[in-house]
């Protein structure tokens, strides 16, 4: 489910190099303190710059990936200690319950079939409290976001904390309805070439919100971009849900 950015540590390094603190960060964070909710899941993770920060900020934080390698540079960073790390996937997650999940980085877009969406939306309610939240992004598919992630739109030097340079470009290999598969090219300077490959589903309003109400939330609220627009009307091209756990129908 997740791309090879997460799993080779050379590539780990260039992804927590490039993928800095931004305004989608301070957008969770300031969800996050509009409501109590002391424990937080943060699914998908990987290097940990949001769990530590909700940590930061008081809350009890298990944090989750797959990935292995990213794991491993997220607990060696300040604060890590205060957030709970798990390596695993949707079927792994704690038995104890949450107040709030969230799953940000367009990590929706790599839960491709439909089985597997309903399977981690099913598996989010399982973990969340009556009225806990779930907080999520993925990119709005009517701006068309892989039309911008052609080589020379994506082409780019990437400076790692030693000093060297990575050069770094995407492409698109294939576009199917809405699945959309992308390879990532790094070119190190000791001469190593790496390549990650990605499928990225991508899921207009209308299919975000049947998917989550089948699976048992109510969407409070969908904006299409960091100011709290509504979805079409900004230059994010975002569409950033969340959805309140409703109560469980008994048998």
């Amino acid at each position: 489910m997740w791309h090879g950015e997460y799993r080779h540590p050379r590539l780990v390094e260039v992804s927590d190099t490039e993928r800095l603190w931004g305004w989608e960060d301070d957008f969770f964070m300031r969800v996050l303190a509009e409501r109590t909710a002391p424990r937080v899941l943060d699914m998908g993770c990987g290097t940990g710059r949001l769990a530590i920060a909700m940590a930061g900020a008081g809350h009890e934080v298990t944090a989750v990936d797959p990935a292995g390698a990213a794991l491993d540079v997220a607990q060696r960073k300040e604060g890590a200690a205060g957030v709970r790390w798990l390596q695993g996937s949707f079927e792994d997650l704690p038995d104890r319950p949450f107040d709030a999940a969230f799953m940000t980085g367009h990590v929706a877009e790599h839960i491709v079939t439909d089985e597997d969406w309903s399977g981690a939306l099913h598996r989010l309610r399982g973990a969340l409290v009556t009225d806990g939240r779930l907080v999520l992004d993925s990119r709005d598919p009517a701006g068309l976001p892989w039309r911008e992630w052609a080589p020379d739109d994506t082409r780019r030097d990437i400076v790692l904390a030693d000093g060297s340079v990575v050069e770094a470009w995407s492409e698109v290999t294939s576009t199917e309805k809405d699945v959309v598969s992308v390879v990532h090219h790094y070119r190190f300077d000791d001469g190593l070439e790496l390549t990650s490959s990605a499928a990225h589903r991508f899921r207009d309003e209308i299919q975000l919100r049947d998917s989550l109400r089948a699976a048992g939330f109510r969407v409070d609220q969908i904006y299409g971009g960091w100011g709290r627009e509504p979805p079409g009307l900004s230059g994010d091209g975002e569409l950033i849900v969340i959805a309140i756990a409703e109560p469980r129908m008994l048998p």
